[in-house]
């Protein structure tokens, strides 16, 4: 079992399983990037928990994990067997709103034997993976949303409900994150 998070472990994991997956290796090395950036609007023992936690996020997209489809869910699945620690494994599961989408997909039960902090850190992953194109470009989070909107639009009405209720999370979240980053952002 690890006892600590190790941003260079995360790395080496993440580049294996997502370096041919589409462009979600781009996706995931600017996400950590930013958050390095923001890393300020977590305390301080948090950063490399912060860090570890979005390169790890989209680690359930590696074809050889997708148990459930649903990749919050199958990589955390696959973190708890590694032996990762509980919080990255829970962040991992819970990122981005992942609650909503899960409970539209039947998975509600599955996803939360894993633990969801919520809170800075969990805000701050949020806030790297929704700045973020899946082609590893960096965008406003509105211009996010709105491509989000575009590439789920003939998702079934459960989801699209889903997606809707989630939204109003995922602002809250980011507004959040921009309040503790202050004026000079």
């Amino acid at each position: 079992m690890m006892d600590e998070t190790s941003t260079e472990d995360a790395l080496a994991l993440a580049r294996e399983l997502l370096a041919d997956v589409d462009q979600r290796w781009m996706h995931v090395t600017t996400a950590a990037r930013t958050a390095a950036e923001i890393a300020r609007t977590v305390p301080e023992e948090d950063r490399d928990l912060l860090v570890a936690a979005v390169v790890l996020h989209d680690v359930g997209y590696a074809p050889a994990l997708q148990r459930t489809g649903f990749h919050p869910l199958d990589g955390a699945d696959h973190l708890k067997g590694l032996g990762w620690p509980l919080r990255v494994v829970g962040l991992v599961a819970h990122h981005s709103g992942a609650r909503f989408l899960a409970r539209a997909r039947g998975l509600e039960d599955l996803l939360d034997v894993y633990p969801d902090e919520g809170g800075p850190v969990a805000d701050a992953l949020l806030y790297c993976d929704m700045t973020t194109t899946p082609d590893g470009r960096r965008v406003p989070f509105a211009e996010r949303l709105r491509d989000l909107h575009v590439r789920h639009r003939g998702a079934p009405a459960v989801e699209l409900r889903a997606r809707a209720e989630r939204e109003p999370f995922l602002r809250a979240a980011v507004a959040r994150v921009h309040a503790r980053l202050g004026p000079a952002r």
